[in-house]
């Protein structure tokens, strides 16, 4: 397993003399004796593979830079263990996880102070943890009363995430293997929900928005997905121009186009698909033109990613086919100037408000940075069109192989006096997820039809 060899990259970034916490997430609430799912930190799973809560990983390393590692955990405990489930316990952590070193949490408070002590850097996630860099400044106090006696006072702090964010937008084999079998899974209840849809209306049967969430689900657990990565999005007509709609009680109509924003959580990655479809099979000829645009859009997206290019080239890919769509369609006004005008006046936000993707990987919205580390420093002033703001550019990301990301344009057409009736309240957005690689990226979410014809040949079996 991958975690030792994270942890080493870890320690070797911090240099000597340094230590790292890493608390895991906390079991939250919902309501009266009722917990929400659990669901470990993303950090924390990422350097420990540990999913119990109340759990801390510490990375010391010491003047010659070796490593120790120790686990806090939560001790065996036969009686809650009754209630809540079997806890691994400190005994058996190291030889389970690999650490050097487990105690039980009840322990942390006076143990950190003492493993602070002596070393020049401190670090752990900032403000990430609430309440975290409260409990740290505790720990740090006993550490300054100790100073008079000769201890030496961690004087550097690090935002730990600033080294785990790099390391973590770079996929190895071990995750990449996981996130393909999550795409899969979400594929798979991806098809099953569009041919549910068709087939209840064939049947004159009452179909809703949470019918097909109950599919997704369904399949979700049946292949051994833990959760839905996110909230999933299944939004009926007009409801798919609210770009972050909830599955409700909607029926869904015969002649309704159907957006489906989901994807399953296995073993700790996401995934991410959306798909747009005909909620009775056949996709009217205004629902196809705008559908066509959109699969267009992101057909140039994903043309455009490839080692080497800069992760906005994608969105900007994108933009440009929409916007001369729009054009085409008599939805922007061609008398109002050039293709690149438009593109320079944004005069396709009011239908296309979103950018064309994000990172992907333990966070459906995962973390790293999308400016170019080497390139902090270039910046240029620009004026926003639409806001009228000054906006600081700074030169994007250069994609490498290995990152995992969403290419996913939209777009979503609201009733307007300016808009033909015909394409009211026709919302599109189609998403795949892909891993750059030298020679372009692979697309590990096409066992979904994304083309209109096999949408269609689809919902008909």
């Amino acid at each position: 397993m991958p975690y030792s060899s994270r942890r080493a990259r870890v320690a070797a970034a911090l240099g000597v003399n340094a230590i790292a916490i890493v608390p895991t997430a906390p079991v939250q609430q919902r309501n009266r004796d009722c917990d929400f799912p659990y669901r470990h930190d993303s950090y924390f799973y990422y350097l420990s593979g540990f999913t119990e809560p109340q759990a801390w990983l510490v990375l010391r390393t010491d003047a010659s830079g070796k490593l120790h590692t120790s686990l806090f955990c939560q001790p065996k405990d036969l009686e809650r263990e009754i209630w809540d489930g079997y806890r691994l316990g400190p005994e058996a952590a190291p030889a389970a996880l690999g650490v050097d070193a487990a105690y039980s949490t009840d322990e942390l408070d006076a143990r950190l102070p003492q493993l602070m002590e002596n070393t020049r850097l401190l670090s752990y996630p900032f403000a990430t943890h609430p309440g975290l860099a409260a409990r740290v400044e505790g720990w740090l106090g006993k550490v300054r009363a100790r100073v008079r006696y000769g201890v030496v006072f961690p004087a550097q702090h690090l935002d730990l995430c600033s080294v785990l964010d790099e390391m973590r937008l770079l996929k190895d084999a071990h995750e990449l293997a996981i996130i393909r079998r999550a795409c899969q899974i979400s594929a798979h209840a991806h098809k099953r929900a569009m041919q549910t849809c068709a087939a209840m209306l064939r049947d004159s049967r009452e179909v809703r928005e949470y019918h097909l969430e109950a599919e997704l689900q369904h399949t979700f657990r049946q292949n051994g997905s833990q959760f839905a990565a996110y909230g999933n999005i299944v939004a009926a007509g007009g409801n798919a121009c609210v770009l972050h709609y909830q599955a409700g009680n909607t029926a869904i109509q015969s002649g309704d186009l159907v957006l489906i924003d989901a994807g399953c959580e296995l073993d700790g990655y996401a995934s991410d698909i959306t798909r747009t479809f005909p909620a009775n099979g056949t996709f009217t000829t205004p629902q196809r033109a705008i559908y066509d645009l959109v699969l267009a859009a992101e057909e140039a997206g994903i043309a455009a990613t490839r080692a080497g290019a800069r992760f906005t080239d994608i969105h900007d890919a994108t933009v440009r086919v929409i916007t001369q769509g729009l054009l085409d369609l008599g939805l922007l006004d061609k008398n109002a100037g050039s293709l690149d005008e438009h593109i320079a006046q944004r005069s396709y936000f009011r239908f296309y408000m979103h950018r064309a993707g994000h990172w992907m990987g333990m966070d459906v919205h995962d973390c790293g940075d999308y400016v170019e580390p080497a390139e902090m420093g270039q910046t240029s002033v620009r004026k926003d069109a639409l806001s009228g703001e000054d906006i600081i550019n700074r030169p994007s990301r250069i994609l490498q192989p290995g990152m995992v990301f969403t290419i996913e344009p939209g777009i979503y057409i609201r009733p307007a006096d300016d808009v033909p009736e015909a394409y009211w309240n026709i919302g599109i957005r189609i998403e795949d997820d892909v891993v750059v690689t030298q020679e372009g990226c692979e697309i590990l979410t096409r066992d979904v039809p994304v083309a209109a014809d096999a949408i269609e040949a689809l919902m008909r079996a």
